[in-house]
């Protein structure tokens, strides 16, 4: 074999993939495309092609048809639950370590901070299933710490997707844990230059590619000081196989596809009725527009004078039922329905309860997912730093999803029908928790309960209620109502 054939033999290598990878790609970019919109769906062409369908005709349709990002949508609803409150760390004195401030401020050496970074890592392995963090750090051959600092080599962190990392496998050892013995993934692309790395536990190879010329630019081996291989697959959810996870959105993009070819369907079902087809000769001059002048051959024959196709627009209607009910499909899958609907739905308050416990255990399981890669992560920089890292990571794990308005409401009603001073004691107490106030609030509150005199309170719309307790006062200003003085003098 010649020197031209290895060299061929070894970018066919790194430009490679496993067998996993190549089962799950489509999917994955599919499921890229479904979460990103925009000019990616549209030209990935996930509308259905009419037969006899010119190309220009199709790509007007592309060009005409919105697609509602169900998939956008519902991460964002997740995330913007993970992350109303900041994960707490607990480091163990790795804290007091200046590199790790600068990580925590500047994780990925590009100005994101560990947070926005796990957000991130949030939302795509939501898309995905998964990602992959690696942990690594610039091997310049300093001294000391202190001059890796004044340097500012330090560890960063890098996230990458399932699209990225082409080739993995794993080993089992004695004890039973599974382990990465080898990893590969292109870390930049630029035109036809790729550059991949590949991982084991003893060495590091960088290999600058041209795929156009066919040719290796540049190859760097060096050791790997660790001993093994920093990646971390942080999981959405595990799937059955080892390094797949289960994407949020699943089924959901195929349902997204759905509407999206439906829309389609409903707005040529518009143009059609709007500006239905005409039958005419080749000899008929037809105007174009609303009360256009149409032209015909004289002592044509009646038979074959112009008329337009008639098309009735019940088909219209049909399409959107089947819009909506994949819509609210889309809401049962994802747990959202109580959260992501635009207008009232007919919800019982057991069914609306249920709905937020599915929802609840559903952003746990995410929460817990996330925690997880975050202290594999920390023992790793640990590592890193020539120490151990005995802290702990706590990410949110409730997420008190609730239907405000409807508990107050249930508490009032409640409290105009009961007498005994216990129950009514017990519903202030109830009103006091649904309105979570910090410690020094509910002990002014309960201060002022002790002064407190009944009084008229006056809605947005002149509605007049008389507010008893505290609490109830408090409810009912947190709902814009306000006491006597305040409504004569807004009057």
């Amino acid at each position: 074999m010649d020197a031209s054939q290895i060299i061929q033999n070894q970018i066919s290598q790194l430009l490679g993939h496993n067998d996993i990878y190549a089962t799950y790609r489509d999917r994955w970019d599919f499921l890229y495309q479904s979460y990103l919109g925009g000019e990616d769906y549209t030209l990935a062409g996930h509308l259905t092609k009419y037969q006899l369908e010119t190309n220009s005709e199709y790509n007007n349709r592309l060009q005409t048809t919105p697609l509602e990002n169900h998939c956008a949508s519902v991460i964002s609803v997740y995330n913007s639950f993970l992350f109303r409150d900041q994960p707490y760390r607990d480091l163990k004195g790795l804290e007091n370590n200046p590199i790790t401030q600068q990580f925590l401020k500047d994780a990925d050496q590009d100005g994101h901070s560990l947070n926005e970074i796990m957000r991130e890592v949030s939302t795509w392995s939501s898309v995905f299933g998964h990602v992959w963090l690696i942990l690594t750090k610039p091997n310049l051959q300093l001294a000391t710490q202190a001059d890796e600092l004044r340097e500012g080599v330090r560890p960063y962190l890098n996230w990458l997707s399932p699209l990225a990392v082409t080739d993995w496998s794993w080993t089992r050892s004695p004890i039973g844990k599974y382990k990465l013995d080898y990893f590969k993934y292109i870390e930049d692309f630029n035109g036809s230059v790729q550059v991949v790395k590949e991982w084991t536990p003893d060495t590091i190879i960088t290999t600058t590619i041209d795929t156009e010329e066919t040719q290796i630019i540049e190859r760097i081996e060096e050791a790997n000081g660790l001993g093994y291989i920093p990646a971390i697959c942080a999981y959405n959810q595990r799937s059955t196989v080892r390094g797949i996870g289960v994407s949020d959105i699943h089924d959901i993009a195929s349902t997204q596809k759905m509407i999206y070819n439906c829309t389609s369907e409903a707005v040529e079902a518009i143009k059609l009725d709007t500006h239905p087809s005409i039958v005419a000769t080749p000899n008929t001059n037809l105007g174009v527009g609303p009360g256009s002048v149409i032209q015909i051959e004289e002592g044509l024959d009646p038979g074959l004078k112009p008329y337009a196709l008639e098309f009735s627009g019940a088909s219209i209607d049909s399409i959107y039922k089947a819009i909506n009910h994949s819509i609210d499909a889309i809401d049962k899958m994802a747990n959202t329905g109580a959260v992501r609907a635009s207008e009232s739905r007919t919800m019982s308050g057991v069914a609306m309860e249920v709905e937020f416990s599915l929802l609840n255990a559903r952003l746990a399981q995410k929460a817990a997912s996330l925690q997880m890669a975050e202290e594999n992560l920390w023992k790793m920089f640990a590592k890193y730093l020539g120490t151990t890292y005995d802290g702990y990571i706590e990410y949110p794990n409730s997420f008190n999803i609730r239907d405000k308005q409807s508990e107050i409401a249930q508490l009032r009603t409640a409290k105009e029908t009961a007498t005994d001073p216990m129950v009514l004691k017990q519903i202030d107490k109830q009103i006091l928790e649904w309105m979570e106030l910090e410690d020094d609030e509910l002990a002014e509150v309960k201060q002022q309960q002790e002064q407190f005199q009944p009084h008229m309170m006056y809605g947005p719309n002149g509605e007049q209620r008389m507010a008893n307790t505290m609490a109830e006062h408090l409810a009912l200003a947190q709902q814009g109502w306000v006491h006597e003085g305040e409504y004569n003098n807004g009057d």
